[in-house]
This record gives C-alpha cells, sequence and structure tokens, in this order.
C-alpha cells in the first residue's frame, strides 16, 4: 500500500501534467507577431520556471482549499479587494485564487457601470448587497475604489462627490470590520512600459482583444492622471484596520503567488479535522433494466 507522501506526491504529478497541458494549449491560440515576442522579452527577464511556478501554485491552492473550509467552519466573513490599473493582473490572480475552491463559499463580485437609479442611491449601497454572511468569501474585482479612481479620472463623479467618498471610506470600512468582517485590500502596481506591453498583446490577440474596452484605451491616454489619484488615494484610505497592501505586478507569475501567500498569512486559518471520505459500494437491482435512450438526444461526437 503507497504511503501518505507517495500518494500526494502522485497526485501533484497527475496535476501538473494536467495544467502544464492546459498552459501549452493556450500558447497554441495565441500567436503574437515576432516583434512583439522580440519586445516581450527585452522588457521581462527570466521568470520562475514553468514547473516550479506550478508546484508552488498548486501547494498554496492547497491551503486556499484549507482556508475556505475554516471560513465555511468558523463562520468568518472575508473581503478581499483587487484594485489595480486596467491590464494590472487582478484577474489572473482572482481566477487562481478561486480555480479550486467551492462558488458557493468564495464567489467573485466585479459589478458594472451603475444603473441610473443606482446612480441616485447612497454610493456604497450597490456593494453592501454583495457583502459576505457567515462562513463566505467575497472577491471583489474593483469596488467602491472605482470612485477614487476611474469614475474620478474620467469626469463620471465631480470634485465634491470625490470627497465626500474620501470622508466616508474610512468609516464605511471601519464599520464593516466591527462587523466582523475580515477587510483585506490588495494594489496591483506596473509600469507604463508594463502597461503598454500587456495592451498591444490584448490588441493583437483575438482570444483577448473582448478585454479591451474603450474605457481600457483612454487609460493609457490618462497615465498620470491615474498616477495622481492613485496616490491620493493610496494617502487617504490606508487605514489601520483595512490598510493597502501593494503588489508589483510586472511578473504575472510571481504576483499571484506573492499574492496568494500574503492572503494566507493575513487569516488564523487551521485544518477543519473531517472524517475520511470513503466511496460507498453500488445497490444493484436484478429487477431493473436500463433502457437505450434515442440518438438524436446525444451530442454528435465531432472528435
Amino acid at each position: 500500500m503507497n504511503e501518505p507522501g507517495a500518494r500526494a506526491e502522485e497526485w501533484l504529478e497527475i496535476e501538473l501534467d494536467d495544467i502544464l497541458d492546459e498552459d501549452f494549449e493556450l500558447e497554441l491560440e495565441t500567436k503574437p507577431s515576432e516583434e512583439l515576442l522580440r519586445l516581450n522579452a527585452e522588457n521581462h527577464p527570466p521568470s520562475i520556471e514553468r514547473r516550479d511556478y506550478f508546484r508552488h501554485l498548486i501547494r498554496l491552492q492547497t491551503e486556499l482549499i484549507k482556508l475556505q473550509t475554516w471560513v465555511a467552519h468558523s463562520g468568518a466573513k472575508l473581503v478581499v479587494v483587487f484594485e489595480g490599473r486596467d491590464s494590472a493582473g487582478k484577474g489572473g490572480v482572482i481566477k487562481r485564487i478561486t480555480q479550486r475552491l467551492n462558488p458557493r463559499v468564495c464567489r467573485v463580485v466585479a459589478l458594472p457601470a451603475p444603473t441610473d437609479r443606482e446612480k441616485t442611491q447612497w454610493y456604497f449601497q450597490r456593494y453592501v448587497a454583495h457583502l459576505p454572511a457567515r462562513g463566505e468569501m467575497v472577491l471583489f474585482d474593483r469596488s467602491w475604489y472605482n470612485r477614487a479612481g476611474v469614475e474620478r479620472v474620467m469626469g463620471f463623479a465631480s470634485h465634491e462627490q470625490v470627497e465626500q467618498f474620501f470622508r466616508d471610506v474610512p468609516e464605511f470600512e471601519r464599520m464593516l470590520v466591527r462587523s466582523g468582517i475580515v477587510l483585506i485590500k490588495y494594489w496591483f502596481s506596473i509600469t507604463d512600459k508594463e502597461q503598454q506591453m500587456r495592451f498591444l498583446m490584448r490588441i493583437h490577440d483575438p482570444m483577448k482583444q473582448w478585454k479591451l474596452s474603450p474605457m481600457d484605451l483612454q487609460s493609457r491616454v490618462r497615465w498620470e492622471d491615474y498616477t495622481r489619484a492613485k496616490e491620493e488615494m493610496l494617502e487617504r484610505t490606508n487605514i489601520k484596520e483595512a490598510p493597502w497592501f501593494i503588489v508589483e505586478g510586472n511578473d504575472k507569475k510571481r504576483a499571484r503567488l506573492n499574492t496568494i501567500d500574503h492572503l494566507l498569512k493575513q487569516l488564523p486559518y487551521n485544518e477543519v479535522p473531517h472524517e475520511e471520505v470513503r466511496l460507498p459500494e453500488r445497490v444493484f437491482h436484478t429487477d431493473y433494466e436500463r433502457k437505450s435512450l434515442p440518438p438524436e438526444l446525444f451530442v454528435p461526437k465531432v472528435y
């Protein structure tokens, strides 16, 4: 009989093979030009080796499952805010966090632009509706900080509304923390040159063009405006109860690993004891005969 350690190592190798296959498949689907590949190589020193990256990722995702189980068992309430410039890597990190988690425990909130009705509500109202109940984790892919960033820079919010936001948000977040919510805020930081490279990759990649909106393209034009807005936002909303954590995002792989590692260290989770799961024996009935289904019900075997 195999030892538990040996079984875990076998499972890890199987997972690595599957993930590496998927990663290779994505590379085949995306075919950037030679010029973009050259620019990408010039601007990026060698990152962490692919197999090492996935080994670390799987280990961290195993810990995320323990965290999820602890959250559900303990009744903790966790909110994680992901902010940063367009193409800074927020979505990639969120995808790796949620990849193996139960969507009933851990859910992602990515709200569209407010409706006309929502524009007349208390600014935080539409975000409050998505806060966690006991035993839930909520990841905000952009959050109420839209007012301090895109709404401010693009002129969707007046100076008075922005100032009101800065007065309100510290107390709003203190209220969340006092209610028992653990609030963690990440800002993903990339350089001007890195954002330009990522936008070019999206423009020339049909599989990623959907990620670009007219608003994203405007963010290139207004880089300095966003920088000034970010600096004031961090200065005025970095409170003791909910500080900001800045993730250096130029290296996507390291940014993902570092964020997950840091997130795990913010919570006092532990492994929740549970009974060993055993597959029960299937019940057979001698008087049951499986019926044949009509062929038109089946998906055609094209591949």
